[in-house]
């Protein structure tokens, strides 16, 4: 993916920070945005050869206060600066990282269907959709396919009416997408999708190189179903014990608002058109020869 992780995400954050954010007076015409690496350097107190060593990829293992420094330099939040930990290689350790599964076992599935009003999937790091119930089902029945949420974001083209706030929820993408390569580096998958989305996704390719990292925030979630119309859904995210790097996602509607009447007709019409096409299925006639007659 990048073979200088630790260099591309240091440039890309002194990049986004002016001079004024961080109390420093600009002197003289700017080449680039952002900070120079001498003023980084004099922020963080390293030496400006070794901060400059550090994004050309010649020194890749600082210290856990070097990176505690250049975290408060470049004003790293939570999420971004346990991200520069893992790239440098100094995230907490101590034991074997936990052998990744793609599969939902049956009683989370059996779980999921428990939440028959409310939307409720499993997916992984790469935001892959794993398994749903049936309002997750039908409240992502305007995609084809409905497999995975970054696909779905960029490259489907019901995706920017799906989402409100498109601008937001395609940030809010690439961000998760950009801490799991701090988690998972050397996933296939993972490299397989950014190369596919990078590709075909102008707007991608540029959230990309901008590094911002971010895990699941609890900001309410706004979409536009073309069968319901407008959807605004708070949700929880939980942590699948059994499978590291699987989630659970349910989403929320409040009670009597007009989001959770149309999640009820959402239901209802999804339903509805699953029994009808279980009975068109069920009416068709076998050929002869059919093994099933």
């Amino acid at each position: 993916m990048d073979e200088n992780r630790l260099g591309d995400f240091l440039r890309a954050r002194r990049a986004a920070l002016s001079p004024h954010e961080v109390g420093m007076p600009s002197h003289g015409t700017r080449r680039v945005a952002g900070l120079r690496r001498e003023e980084v350097a004099v922020l963080a107190g390293v030496n400006a050869d070794y901060y400059a060593r550090l994004e050309q990829g010649r020194e890749r293992n600082p210290s856990p206060q070097v990176i505690d420094a250049l975290g408060h330099a470049l004003h790293l939040d939570e999420d971004a600066r346990t991200h520069l930990y893992r790239l440098a290689g100094a995230a907490p350790a101590g034991r074997p990282a936990p052998r990744r599964t793609e599969g939902v076992s049956p009683a989370l599935r059996q779980l999921m269907d428990g939440y028959p009003n409310t939307p409720a999937f499993v997916m992984n790091r790469t935001l892959d959709l794993l398994a749903v119930n049936a309002l997750a089902q039908a409240l992502y029945s305007a995609f084809t396919p409905a497999d995975n949420l970054a696909r779905m974001t960029f490259l489907d083209p019901i995706g920017p009416t799906f989402y409100t706030d498109w601008n937001r929820a395609a940030q809010a993408t690439v961000a998760n997408l950009r801490e799991a390569t701090g988690l998972e580096p050397d996933n296939p998958r993972l490299r397989e999708l950014v190369g596919t989305l990078t590709e075909g996704s102008a707007d991608f390719a540029r959230l990309w190189q901008s590094h911002t990292v971010r895990g699941k925030t609890r900001d309410a979630k706004h979409f536009h179903h073309p069968d319901v119309g407008p959807l605004t859904l708070t949700y929880q995210a939980f942590d699948v014990r059994e499978a590291p790097g699987q989630q659970l996602v349910i989403y929320h509607a409040e009670p009597g608002s007009p989001s959770a009447h149309s999640l009820h007709l959402l239901g209802s019409l999804h339903a509805t058109r699953r029994r009808a096409h279980a009975q068109h299925t069920a009416d068709q006639p076998t050929h002869p020869g059919d093994p099933h007659q």
